[in-house]
């Protein structure tokens, strides 16, 4: 089965909006046998929507629109479809009573423009929304589906995980698809290539490889399509196989992050951390908090952007600062020690670099970090010079400090 997406709106063509939403849809439509052969984006436009709809029921199965479905006068798709399919708007007594409960929830009334939304084709099935106000709807004409949902995308998500998904799996036989993937760091994509190039030349037609080079990061992802128990051995085999040959770059593997994989380890041990940021800015915290349970083994942080509070707070020797400067192996060394004290943690790391684009110097440039450590009996810190990009150099940061405490806790040397 072929899906296209269509994401319709003026925000996404102009870059105010950036589109996530296609991205996650095609992940999860490929998990159930269903190929997203084409993405397309269309202003808020009658005519443009209907011709990207005419072009797309012929090279598809399945289009799936996002966006266009708010109760103002630019929101343009309900209207588009009615006149696509030649149907009515007709208000649906289910929809009029969720809108009510909805805004009566948050101690308002319905008004007449957010009741409209309750007006949907007659040719469609309704697809109710129960996060947001603006209902999905489900079309089929002449063997072809056509799916159109809010593109607020915890609205759009729900929608696919409790309606879509269910319904398209249901309705039609599709391939099972099986893929692993392995996630390393520490090495670059066409060097891993060059490690690996005998074991890929090797491997069965069936298994695909794909390479997912990302912000300190390569993906290996192996995949299978029409999958079968046997198929499926096979690839945990080659799996086997690829990791004697790169098994000291190797982070974690699937849905796997650095600092998911960080709190297993410590809630295993029953240990927790704490950290100290200044060139991070507090990212690794919010990765951290970002995880369901992480208040079982995160105790807190600062963040010591101005020297003065790394001295203040953490301890830190003003005249280390002064001779050494923020950006050094003993401030990293002495943040991480300050702020494992000051919270009793079991570990503590500290970030202090030149993010960048402005503050390098000849001996340190931009992207210049270090990374600290403090545990039982541990005090270490690491150098890295991650380039120019801020963001980038901040991201890559945080990654580098989990693998820091991650092979520090488990004594995985990577020389």
């Amino acid at each position: 089965m072929i899906c296209e997406i269509i994401t319709i709106g003026d925000e996404l063509l102009i870059g105010q909006v950036v589109d996530t939403n296609s991205a996650w849809m095609a992940a999860r439509l490929n998990e159930i046998g269903v190929k997203v052969k084409q993405i397309t984006s269309v202003s808020d436009d009658i005519s443009h929507i209907k011709q990207a709809l005419d072009a797309a029921r012929e090279r598809a199965d399945v289009l799936l629109l996002t966006g266009g479905l708010g109760p103002t006068r630019d929101d343009l798709t309900k209207e588009t479809l009615c006149q696509y399919f030649d149907s009515e708007l007709k208000e649906d007594p289910k929809i009029v009573a969720g809108l009510t409960a909805f805004f009566k929830s948050r101690g308002r009334e319905l008004t007449e423009i957010n009741r409209k939304q309750a007006e949907i084709p007659v040719k469609c099935e309704p697809i109710y929304n129960y996060h947001g106000t603006a209902p999905g709807m489900w079309f089929e004409e002449k063997g072809k589906v056509f799916v159109s949902m809010p593109g607020v995308p915890y609205e759009m998500k729900a929608m696919m995980d409790d309606a879509v998904i269910p319904k398209l799996s249901a309705a039609y036989k599709l391939p099972k698809v099986f893929h692993y993937t392995i996630i390393t760091t520490g090495v670059g994509e066409s060097f891993l290539a060059e490690l690996i190039s005998d074991w890929e030349d090797q491997l069965p037609e069936f298994i695909k490889l794909a390479y997912l080079p990302s912000i300190a990061m390569v993906k290996l992802r192996l995949s299978c399509y029409g999958a079968d128990p046997e198929k499926e051995h096979r690839v945990m085999v080659e799996v086997d196989n690829v990791k004697l040959l790169i098994d000291k770059y190797i982070l974690g593997y699937n849905e796997d992050t650095p600092e998911s994989i960080i709190g297993e380890i410590l809630l295993e041990r029953k240990e927790t951390l704490a950290i100290a940021e200044s060139c991070t800015g507090g990212y690794l915290s919010h990765l951290i908090t970002s995880m369901p349970g992480s208040s079982a083994f995160y105790v807190g942080s600062t963040v010591s952007y101005a020297n003065e509070v790394k001295s203040q707070i953490l301890g830190v020797d003003p005249e280390v600062i002064k001779n050494e400067g923020a950006v050094s192996e003993t401030v990293a060394k002495a943040m991480a020690k300050g702020v494992r004290e000051k919270l009793s943690t079991t570990w503590a790391i500290s970030t202090t670099g030149i993010a960048g684009p402005g503050g390098g110097t000849p001996d340190k440039p931009v992207g210049t970090v270090w990374i600290g450590l403090a545990g039982p009996g541990v005090s270490v810190a690491q150098k890295f010079n991650f380039g120019h990009n801020r963001l980038r150099n901040i991201q890559a940061t945080s990654l580098f400090a989990f693998k820091l405490l991650r092979n520090q806790i488990l004594g995985i040397n990577e020389e």
